[in-house]
């Protein structure tokens, strides 16, 4: 199982056409996901999807692979190779800026990018108080928001 430990992160950059690719082959499941963790959310932990508040499943996931996809990395792993994108969410321009959703797909070797898969969104619960509990809850990132690896 892949780690921040153990794989290697390329630079992040703008996203080349295989990169594009594979997030348009998985762009259904990247805007259902969305909708569906916001849902799920909205039932535990409001906060979580609080930048999103007002909009409607709709606008929250217009966009599009080619004009929102701003940043990607990638690393190999021995199934493949695991790729993090940074993609703006146009609905959401805020106070804090614009927002961004991150992304976590899997490419196997082998197959250009016809068996691309999505693995997750990153949904921030962190730094924790005394107590142990989340005091922020973040699945809209701000453009400062490095890009990095996560497993959720």
């Amino acid at each position: 199982m892949a780690t921040s430990e153990v794989i290697t992160l390329n630079d992040p950059h703008a996203p080349l056409q295989n990169a594009v690719d594979a997030f348009n082959h998985v762009l259904h499941t990247i805007k259902s996901e969305i909708v569906k963790s916001r849902h799920h959310w909205d039932k535990h932990e409001p906060k979580m999807w609080s930048r999103a508040v007002g909009l409607s499943d709709h606008e929250l996931t217009t966009f599009e692979i080619e004009k929102d996809l701003v940043l990607v990395r990638s690393a190999p792993v021995s199934y493949g190779t695991i790729i993090l994108g940074k993609i703006r969410i146009p609905a959401v321009n805020d106070k804090e800026g614009e927002g961004f959703v991150h992304v976590r797909i899997h490419d196997p070797p082998n197959r250009g990018s016809e068996d691309v898969s999505f693995h997750s969104l990153f949904t921030d619960e962190g730094p924790k108080d005394a107590d142990g509990h989340a005091i922020r809850w973040r699945a809209i990132q701000t453009n400062d928001v490095p890009l990095v690896f996560f497993n959720e």
